[in-house]
């Protein structure tokens, strides 16, 4: 049985990148490993009535992801989110659902199967208590924790109107790189990625463009040969996701004082983790 439990904005272990966001939940109900939330994660969202296409790009860019230690992101809707769920789990790493419903709902119902596999080292989060059934307007209020609990988010398929749109502008709203699959120009399921191109998302050429984009495969190579803690790799995450800090903003974005945040990141530098010069925090 995996684990239940709690964690209230005002908690060390609720998600930093979330707290960031203009409206943030006032808590999370979990199921599952919550240590998670303090991971890389990258959204992988996209439209439930989904074509072959779009589920390929969703699984394989997922198993990419996860193969390169990536915590993927998902809402575990049908379509697009279970493609990208399944292709995380198929690449190794845990995934992470997002709930738009209490946690003794599985929504939905033929996704159960997917919710055990997900529970078995993964995580499911939702701000609604138990007892709270999904409906039309718990959906669209769960995109923005997807998005905000996410360095990235990648739309896989989405129609002109879906609610995948209405996450990716939320990621833009809360600074987060959006990156979008291009598809065919005479097909109602490519409008949507292929807009969010036209208005400025990256799209996905080769999937290891995003690896290569977020620094990913560097991330890999360095932390097999480092062992990071848990303050390291939050740290680590954001100069990466920022490409430099200045000490201030690096002592705000970990709720550290400066002489702590400076000392961590003077840390970081002997390890050959950061570089530091003119007042700011580099990756090398």
């Amino acid at each position: 049985m995996a684990a239940k439990g709690l964690i209230k904005k005002s908690d060390a272990g609720y998600p930093l990148l979330l707290s960031l966001i203009p409206n943030p939940p006032e808590h999370l109900y979990y199921c599952g490993d919550a240590s998670l939330l303090e991971t890389f994660t990258v959204a992988v969202v996209g439209a439930r009535r989904c074509t072959e296409y779009g589920s390929w790009a969703a699984y394989n860019i997922a198993k990419r992801l996860s193969q390169y230690g990536v915590t993927v992101v998902s809402g575990m809707a049908e379509g697009i989110d279970s493609h990208a769920h399944r292709g995380a789990l198929d690449g190794g790493s845990p995934t992470v659902a997002v709930w738009g419903c209490g946690l003794d709902y599985c929504f939905p119902r033929r996704n159960e199967k997917l919710m055990d596999e997900i529970l078995s080292n993964g995580l499911i989060i939702t701000e609604y208590e138990e007892g709270v059934r999904p409906n039309k307007f718990t959906f669209p209020m769960r995109n923005r924790i997807i998005s905000g609990i996410s360095f990235a988010v990648v739309v896989a398929e989405a129609a002109v109107r879906s609610g995948s749109l209405i996450t990716a502008e939320l990621a833009v709203d809360q600074g987060r790189d959006v990156y979008a699959v291009p598809g065919n120009i005479n097909r109602e399921k490519s409008v949507g990625c292929n807009k969010l191109i036209y208005d400025g998302a990256k799209p996905v050429i080769f999937i290891d463009d995003i690896l290569r984009d977020l620094g990913i495969d560097k991330v890999k190579e360095q932390r097999r040969d480092v062992s990071l803690s848990p303050d390291e790799r939050l740290a680590y995450e954001a100069v990466m996701k920022n490409g430099e800090m200045g000490y201030e903003e690096f002592a705000r974005v970990l709720r550290r004082g400066i002489a702590s945040a400076t000392s961590l990141a003077v840390a970081m530098e002997m390890k050959g983790l950061f570089v530091t010069s003119a007042g700011k925090i580099m990756i090398p």
